[in-house]
Formats: structure tokens, C-alpha cells, sequence
């Protein structure tokens, strides 16, 4: 967890207007969170934050590549992902700690915010819901293809083996 402390702004000493963060995003990143989606990737975040008066506007733009695993062939893959996303950050008095996609809210004695969560988020919703080499350009392992084939091909012959001689009539 000590790794996830360089991505907080502290956003109380910025004077008003547009300022810019880099960050990069790493295996000890995704290593920090147990169940990710992604195990390893090698990512730049871009984040310009607009601070007003009484709102900060964060607007996220997320380069780079990320590892996964193929559903057909299980090999693993880089597969680009770029992400562009805007978030409002209000400040309020009362302990309101309704956000919602768009907008965060933040106590007004807060200092600094932290960003962690939010480029995990981002993240992870890039990720394709099926993730192909093919998608890629990446021809999948031909010898993991050959094995589920052959299992396919015994499975369906169990399957006609165990068939109720009830139905078979009606074959």
C-alpha cells in the first residue's frame, strides 16, 4: 500500500487554474489489488485538474498497454487501451457522501485527494469484455487450441453415449 501513495494530489497549496500530473502505472500498481482484472500493464496517466474556487475538474487521460488473458487460448497478450474520462470534485460543509460517475464530493477541511481508486476504476473498464489475441493481431497457441478441440470431440461423444433411449426414438 505504501506504493499507492505517490498517486494523491495534494490539491490545498495549487493556486487557481490548470495544473498537470503524470503518473505511471505498473505491476506493483495491480499488485496492490487482490482480485484485478489486470495483472500487469505498462501505462501513462495524464491528469490536468482545473481548480475553481468551490470545484476541482479532473480530466484523466490513460495511455498504454495492459497484459491479459486471452479467453480463447488462455496465452497471455498486451492488448493498447486508451482512456479519456472527467470528473467534478465538490467541496461541502455536510457529511454527504453521495457520489455519483461524474461527481465526487470531498469535506471542505480535505487537502489532498487521492486518485488511486479512480485510475484503478478507469482501468479495468477498458478492459475488453472478451479479450481475443485474434483482436490483436496475436494467432492464438495452436497447441492450446489442438487440446480443447480433441476435448470438445470427447465430451460430445459422452454426451451421445449418455443420451435417454426415450429421446433416441426421436432422433
Amino acid at each position: 500500500m505504501k506504493h499507492l501513495k505517490q498517486y494523491k494530489i495534494p490539491f490545498s497549496g495549487l493556486n487557481a487554474g490548470k495544473h498537470n500530473f503524470d503518473f505511471e502505472i505498473n505491476k506493483k500498481f495491480f499488485d496492490c489489488f487482490e482480485h484485478s482484472l489486470v495483472k500487469d500493464g505498462d501505462l501513462i496517466v495524464n491528469v490536468e485538474l482545473q481548480k475553481q474556487e468551490n470545484l476541482l475538474i479532473l480530466n484523466f487521460t490513460i495511455t498504454g498497454k495492459i497484459q491479459l488473458s486471452c479467453d480463447v487460448c488462455l496465452s497471455e497478450f498486451p492488448s493498447p487501451i486508451t482512456v479519456k474520462e472527467r470528473i467534478l470534485v465538490k467541496f461541502t460543509d455536510d457529511d454527504w457522501t453521495d457520489n455519483t460517475e461524474e461527481v465526487l464530493v470531498l469535506s471542505k477541511s480535505d487537502h489532498e485527494l487521492d486518485l488511486t481508486e479512480l485510475i484503478y476504476e478507469y482501468i479495468n473498464l477498458a478492459v475488453p469484455l472478451f479479450a481475443k489475441c485474434s483482436d490483436q493481431g496475436i494467432e492464438c497457441d495452436p497447441e492450446m487450441l489442438a487440446h480443447l478441440s480433441t476435448e470438445q470431440q470427447k465430451e460430445d461423444q459422452t454426451e451421445e453415449e449418455k443420451i435417454d433411449p426415450r429421446w433416441a426414438a426421436l432422433r
